[in-house]
């Protein structure tokens, strides 16, 4: 057991240092060089490094302390220290990658590719139960105080800001344009890697088979199943109940063997856009 959790624990580290290296990758070679500052701490770390002759990485980290030191204080350490990890291999890779200087000149194609980098360091590294700091450890804390407040809307109140502080910064309202191009695309980017390309499914089966059914889902399509329980109001008999979330791929499977073996059974497939749990979001750090 304890073998198994150290080598739990090197796997999700590794992961974390592996989203560090595509998120520094997007801001030291495509995003800070050609003067694009997206929304949160990084963006603004990009606006001061204009004016104080401190590297991106560092002040990425340095403005991070208070905000670790009111995480730790509202959260505890057990969730803090991964995200103080994820934060150092950042600043750190980001100081060295400036070296290597821009890979690209061309604003449009820097803030897309820059964006999706980042935008996939950020998914793996809350895949690895951690996060970059920052803006999330904020929210999540107005989301205590403030429950009914929006996710979208304080991230959207957060981004605007320092966007619009781009263009006096620059001097130009194309660095505005272009930030909020690379901060949509980040948001796009992050999402596929956390949920997929086309999301996931959520799937209730009603059947007199459920236990037949249930078989087939655990072992052809290699799902999860839970069963909940019910009664029909016609004859107010008892029904096992089979939900499970797949992706799309496996969502078409999940019909073909309804088909197969209950052609008769009631189903119903929606969208599944919030997920929390073992192989999708972790509850803290996208509930925020």
């Amino acid at each position: 057991m304890e073998k198994r959790k150290v080598m739990m624990g090197c796997k999700k580290y590794l992961t974390i240092f592996l989203g560090a290296i595509f998120y520094a990758a997007g801001i030291a070679l495509f995003l800070n060089p050609n003067d694009l500052a997206p929304g949160g701490v990084t963006g603004i770390a990009i606006l001061l490094n204009r004016f104080i002759s401190v590297e991106t990485g560092t002040l990425i980290l340095v403005l991070n302390i208070p905000i670790i030191v009111i995480g730790i204080w509202k959260f505890g350490w057990k969730f803090i220290v991964s995200t103080i990890y994820s934060l150092i291999m950042i600043s750190i890779l980001t100081n060295l990658m400036e070296y290597i200087g821009p890979l690209t000149e061309d604003r449009m194609l820097a803030a897309i590719v820059g964006a999706v980098l980042v935008g996939t360091g950020i998914g793996i590294v809350f895949r690895a139960g951690s996060t970059t700091g920052g803006i999330d450890i904020i929210i999540k804390i107005i989301k205590q105080k403030f429950p009914h407040k929006k996710t979208g809307s304080l991230f959207l109140i957060f981004d605007s800001a320092v966007i619009a502080a781009a263009g006096l910064v620059f001097g130009t309202i194309e660095a505005s344009i272009y930030a909020s191009i690379a901060t949509v695309v980040t948001m796009y980017t992050m999402d596929a890697v956390l949920y997929g390309k086309d999301g996931a499914r959520l799937i209730y089966i009603i059947s007199d088979h459920a236990d037949e059914l249930t078989d087939c889902l655990l072992h052809e399509a290699g799902l999860g199943v839970t069963w909940l329980y019910g009664a029909g109001t016609f004859q107010s008999k008892e029904k096992k109940i089979i939900m499970c979330v797949a992706d799309k791929k496996k969502s078409l499977q999940v019909e073909e063997i309804v088909k197969e073996h209950d052609p008769e059974s009631f189903m119903i497939i929606s969208n599944a856009t919030e997920i929390y749990g073992e192989g999708y979001k972790n509850i803290f750090a996208e509930k925020i």
